[in-house]
């Protein structure tokens, strides 16, 4: 049986693509996005619907399409060290832009991209430019460098949103920019925001009631895609929230694929992208060993809001601007290895894994680094893994599941020497305790 708000979510997610394939008859304007740094509010105040091509990729790679994809993308002529995002996108298009849940998928009025820390996004909205022919608009965010946004970095995408994506909106919808209406959704993604926020921090619990990487991916899905500034996307999260609390009253841990997770052995961060070939196979990987992953950077691609970011209506565009710096893709390796260190502490984990995908750099570059700083940090051991997003040729499952085992074979025995070495002090100090009497 499933729980409400999966039965939501579907509901929401199949309208909006129906809507979608409808577009070109209702008449409503489709404006393509990405995940990092995106404007889904500015979008929705001009009545347009947002439509992420990463998103579609990640979904074809979990339905078993994105093999054709690429292929019919590398065919055309793209290089096998490509994103396989791109090529999955790219073929999709080639092969006639059927979307990952069967409908035909409208083409763009405007390509927005709003650029954080992923440089290949560019490379992609030029390849789509090139396929569309449509009106291309560039939102250019300061990458944090120093580990801040500066005043001046906020004034600059301020003045990016008045003069050039306002604009660009208003030419293609045929809409004024309404501020009132922008608020309005921006009230509401502050409140999906809390209740998204509590779910996430639910896993400080013991047992954690969620799954923050496994089933963290579909925690996100509505608000970092096409939900968040939408009365949907609230009774989502508000009905999420009631679940998982639920489940902590009750003491009880995530549902995986091999049933629900109460007895958990290992308390796990996670670092990078899940593959999403292999989905549920790589997620039984962990809760085979009893492992509930209580915190990951990959759910913070789309807003750090368990660090206190929260959509402030009351400044509309100053609030987008913060959002769109402050998305984890554009924080520097520092930043990234202060929040795996803080999460480590926080969640009370174990131990804490790098999945280095290979055709993401923006994730991939810097993480051997960032194992060792935060080992050196933290003192907890990290473990390293390799695959892809959506290409299944570089998802080895035996050597995956080899990796996994021997890392968490290293952790039974470190929590095994820790317990004898705690009995002995304990005995020590009863011997102690019992000499002093003595004497």
């Amino acid at each position: 049986m499933k729980d409400r708000s999966m039965v939501l979510q579907k509901e929401m997610m199949a309208e909006h693509f129906r809507r979608l394939e409808d577009a070109p008859n209702s008449g409503e304007k489709v404006v393509y996005t990405f995940v990092p740094g995106n404007l889904t509010e500015l979008i929705r105040s001009f009545g347009a619907l947002p439509l992420l091509p990463e998103i579609n990729a990640l979904q074809s790679g979990m339905r078993g399409k994105s093999k054709a994809y690429i292929a019919e993308a590398e065919k055309a002529g793209h290089s096998a060290d490509v994103c396989t995002y791109v090529k999955t996108d790219i073929g999709m298009l080639l092969s006639g832009n059927i979307g990952p849940t069967g409908t035909k998928l409208p083409p763009p009025d405007l390509l927005l991209l709003s650029y954080t820390g992923c440089y290949t996004f560019m490379k992609w909205f030029e390849l789509l430019r090139e396929q569309y022919n449509c009106p291309t608009v560039f939102l250019q965010i300061p990458y944090q460098g120093d580990g801040t946004l500066l005043p001046e970095h906020r004034e600059y995408v301020i003045k990016q949103l008045r003069e050039d994506v306002i604009p660009a909106l208003e030419k293609v919808t045929g809409r004024p920019y309404d501020e009132a209406k922008l608020r309005e959704l921006l009230t509401l993604s502050a409140q999906a925001e809390d209740d998204l926020v509590a779910v996430l921090q639910s896993a400080k619990q013991t047992p954690s009631p969620i799954d923050s990487y496994f089933g963290g991916v579909y925690y996100i899905g509505p608000i970092f895609t096409a939900f968040r500034g939408t009365p949907e996307g609230v009774a989502y999260y508000k009905t999420l929230r009631q679940e998982v609390e639920a489940r902590v009253a009750e003491g009880k841990g995530p549902l995986t694929p091999t049933g629900p997770l109460d007895d958990q052995k290992f308390r796990i961060v996670v670092e990078g992208p899940p593959n999403w070939t292999s989905f549920r196979e790589f997620w039984q990987m962990f809760s085979d060993e009893g492992a509930v992953v209580v915190a990951s950077t990959y759910t913070k691609v789309g807003g750090t809001y368990d660090f206190g970011y929260r959509h402030d209506p009351d400044d509309p565009l100053g609030t987008m601007a913060d959002y769109c710096g402050g998305c984890y893709t554009n924080h520097n390796l520092p930043g990234r290895i202060e929040m795996l260190a803080q999460y480590i502490k926080e969640y009370k984990a174990d131990g804490f894994i790098i999945n280095s995908v290979k055709s993401c750099n923006s994730f991939s570059a810097g993480q051997l680094l960032i194992l060792r700083e935060v080992e050196k940090r933290t003192g907890i051991p990290g473990g390293f893994i390799e695959s892809d997003l959506v290409d299944p040729r570089y998802f080895s499952a035996a050597n995956i599941k080899n990796r996994l085992e021997s890392y968490f074979q290293m952790l039974r025995e470190r929590k095994r020497g820790a317990l004898e070495a705690d009995r002995k002090a304990a005995a020590a100090d009863t011997a102690s305790l019992a000499e002093g009497r003595a004497k």
